[in-house]
């Protein structure tokens, strides 16, 4: 098990991905902010898998970067867990070659920053509405990752649905000509989906927190049964999790691509969930039958 390179400096970061891409190399990239679980190392997998689908060995890497642009000013920042060593580790068994990790923010973000990304429509409502200006420092720092790494594919997971709608629309519409692929998500034995914030919760807090998952397989249930009204699928999810002590940030059906909140049900839409245990924000989805 070979340990990825580490590279701290993001012009040399571009530099060494830059030759590879020049030199034919397929490169695959997984961008993630550390504290990585099963999750991340799907999308790892899936990155060596990938890069090295033309018939010779590609350079499947990844990014470490707690970007600040994407917390509010209330936000966990400050505590977000970090473990860069063991994270390196776990990019090495799931096969990485290279992994970019910024020292410092300002590294990425330099004094007198100004330019930022927006993506209008699929940033509205639901994380977006409630965490002001989230997504415009998701969609900048993923731009500028793709600008320094040229990835011909990069993995994300769909977790966060809305997020990679907002990654799919602007690689879309400023012509990044790199293939975006959505991974499944992973979770605990109990149902639980796998999150690096998932370190904060108590033991009550954890059990607690299975109603998100819980309120998903109901919706299902429902749905299979011939229940297609909106309101009664988001008013029985809204039930479960409010009855399990969580405070509800959203329940919203929506279709899958478009993220537009229907009234009926179809095959495919997505249950989206936002709830906080104790003082921590989960999101979970899932689509109905």
């Amino acid at each position: 098990m070979k340990t990825p390179e580490l590279i701290t400096d993001p012009a040399s970061w571009q530099a060494r991905c830059t030759a590879a891409r020049e030199g034919g190399t397929r490169i695959a990239l997984v961008t993630t902010m550390g504290y990585l679980h099963e999750g991340h190392l799907s999308l790892m997998r899936e990155a060596r898998r990938r890069a090295d689908a033309g018939g010779r060995r590609g350079l499947a890497v990844g990014t470490i970067f707690v970007n600040p642009t994407q917390f509010g000013p209330t936000e966990d920042l400050a505590r977000y867990p970090r473990d860069l060593e063991g994270d390196l580790a776990k990019c090495a068994a799931a096969g990485l070659d290279a992994v970019l990790a910024p020292s410092d923010p300002a590294q990425m973000f330099a004094p007198g920053h100004e330019t930022w990304v927006t993506v209008e429509r699929a940033s509205q409502g639901l994380d977006g509405a409630s965490r002001p200006g989230h997504f415009r420092g998701v969609a900048t720092v993923v731009a500028k990752l793709f600008n320094l790494t040229r990835p011909h594919v990069a993995l994300f997971g769909e977790k966060d649905w809305q997020q990679l709608a907002v990654i799919r629309a602007m690689v879309r519409d400023l012509a990044f000509g790199i293939e975006i692929v959505g991974m499944p998500i992973v979770r605990e034995p109990d149902g639980l989906a796998l999150s690096s914030r998932n370190a904060y919760l108590s033991p009550d807090e954890r059990r607690r927190a299975l109603a998100l998952s819980g309120a998903l397989a109901e919706a299902r249930e429902a749905a299979a049964r011939g229940e297609r009204d909106a309101a009664a699928l988001r008013a029985g999810a809204r039930a479960r999790l409010e009855a399990a002590g969580g405070r509800v940030d959203y329940v919203e059906l929506v279709h899958p691509e478009t993220l537009a909140p229907v009234a009926r049900a179809e095959p495919g839409s997505v249950l989206l969930l936002a709830a906080f245990f104790g003082t921590t924000r989960l999101i979970d989805n899932g689509r109905l039958p």
